[in-house]
């Protein structure tokens, strides 16, 4: 069980992995903007503010409206079969505790997704989707082996696919996770969606 604005579970070491500079933040600043909360507030307002002070390892925050994107997130749930990925949409109030503990806002995420490995260690771009890669079972996690292509390159590529995304294949007015309930149970903000689409 961890800490109170910490991550429940800790991962991989941050000595074998990349990390991003701001990743040093203090754990518990996580938090930080929850504190003062309006006495007056209305029991129902303080349930959609309120976000989770725990933040659980192994999550991918990316663009839910994003059609392209959500066939990715599809694909990586089949192919999960241990389910030790776990996934947020960017356009949840759930996502904020993790873009505060990164470092990063919504625009650096819908530019590259983000994926939040363990305590202090955390990924974006073409990084992230082979580190997401590396969790999945063989023949899949081979191809995590890109990972020695120089970063430049790689992320060149990742770019170019997400600048064009929207015009490829479109996007939507809501998180598209919505459309199909049977993938909702790997989605730290389900419980959120369902309360914004009701």
């Amino acid at each position: 069980m961890g800490l109170r604005g910490g991550f429940a579970s800790s991962t991989a070491t941050a000595a074998s992995q990349s990390q991003s500079p701001t990743a040093t933040a203090e754990v518990a600043s996580v938090d930080d903007e929850e504190e003062d909360v309006d006495p007056a507030a209305s029991s129902s307002s303080l349930a959609k503010a309120v976000t989770p002070t725990i933040l659980q390892p192994r999550v991918v925050v990316y663009d839910g409206v994003c059609h392209l994107c959500h066939r990715g997130v599809k694909w990586v749930i089949q192919a999960d079969k241990h389910r030790k990925i776990k996934f947020c949409c960017l356009q949840s109030q759930t996502a904020d505790p993790y873009l505060r503990f990164c470092g990063v806002d919504r625009q650096d995420v819908l530019a590259r997704f983000l994926f939040v490995e363990g305590p202090g260690l955390y990924h974006q771009g073409s990084t992230a989707a082979l580190r997401v890669l590396s969790y999945l079972p063989l023949p899949y996690s081979a191809l995590s082996t890109l990972m020695l292509l120089p970063t430049p390159l790689r992320d060149a590529v990742y770019d170019y696919v997400a600048k064009r995304r929207y015009h490829w294949l479109g996007k939507s007015q809501h998180c598209l996770v919505l459309q199909d309930k049977r993938l909702l149970e790997r989605f730290i903000d389900r419980e959120e969606l369902m309360m914004d689409r009701d």
